[in-house]
């Protein structure tokens, strides 16, 4: 399979190794992205093993809570200066109150819905569009509901570029929910706990810690304990309750919540433009010329 720019530039921005061992990488797994991520972990040389694009898309993600419902939404433009537009501001604000009365399922059923001033949600996004002069879209939400012995926790980064939306169950305790909010939007774990990571995940997790292992010339018979070691480390990673609590390292966020009698029960994590490609720029043949000079 023919190796193009654009397969280098992708797994280059996924691992954060050189242009060269993404090549390589890609070559020895006949252009498999998930593959090479995995030869190049293997070998030590990725950086991270997290798969999210870099972020490449504009706009803003914002909370909105009323009584026992919030949602948590995305609405992209293709500029930061527009995202910082009073008019596109607005905006997000009416279609926050319109998913919070309305709870559409999803988004393609929010833009067949009638707004308070007469217009479907579709019609009054192309209404702004028409206005301020960018494509703007409703990429995502989620609405989330809790009775009156939970706590809503909402957290917004930086002006609207991370939000984060968590439920604390059987405490009402907002401060603690939007403290646990902060250390989600610091750390960005994909799961509340443990049982919420496949099997498949976590076999194919150690199946790669394994062959690190054994790459790195570590004798067998201590392989496989090492490998349950690192395996803590992921959990870790990508487990919020398993994380050392941003506020005071000396704690697990799971003893933090804990000591308010209270439980995690989900939370919603949005970044603005993550997994969005928005311009290629001239990187792809930078890349290209890097690759015809070996």
């Amino acid at each position: 399979m023919a190796i193009t720019a654009q397969m280098v530039k992708e797994l280059r921005e996924k691992t954060g190794a050189g242009m060269m061992d993404c090549k390589k990488a890609l070559t020895e797994t006949n252009g498999d992205m998930d593959k090479a991520i995995d030869f190049l972990r293997e070998k030590g040389i990725a950086k991270a093993a997290k798969k999210a694009d870099r972020i490449a898309a504009e706009g803003l993600t914002s909370i909105s809570t009323e009584g026992n419902d919030a949602v948590i939404l995305e609405v992209n433009s293709e500029t930061d200066f527009v995202a910082k537009n009073e008019g596109f501001q607005t905006l997000v604000k009416e279609l926050a109150a319109h998913l919070l009365k309305n709870k559409p399922a999803s988004v393609e059923e929010a833009l067949t819905q009638t707004m308070e001033n007469g217009a479907t949600v579709a019609d009054h996004i192309n209404a702004a569009i028409a206005k301020i002069g960018e494509k703007l879209t409703l990429r995502r939400f989620a609405i989330l509901s809790k009775t009156d012995n939970d706590a809503f926790g909402a957290y917004l980064h930086m002006g609207g570029r991370i939000s984060v939306l968590t439920v604390l169950e059987g405490s009402t305790d907002a401060d603690a929910a939007k403290d646990v909010a902060m250390h989600i939007a610091a750390l960005n774990p994909k799961y509340v706990s443990r049982d919420q990571v496949s099997q498949e995940e976590v076999e194919h997790e150690r199946q790669v810690l394994t062959q690190q292992a054994l790459n790195e010339g570590k004798p067998e018979k201590i392989v496989e304990k090492m490998v349950e070691g690192r395996l803590g480390k992921y959990f870790e990673e990508v487990c919020v309750l398993d994380q050392a609590f941003v506020k005071n390292p000396d704690q697990k966020v799971r003893q933090f919540v804990e000591s308010k009698g209270a439980k995690l029960r989900e939370f919603v994590r949005y970044e603005v433009g993550e997994g969005i490609e928005k311009r290629e720029d001239n990187f792809a043949e930078e890349v290209m010329n890097q690759v015809n000079k070996k």
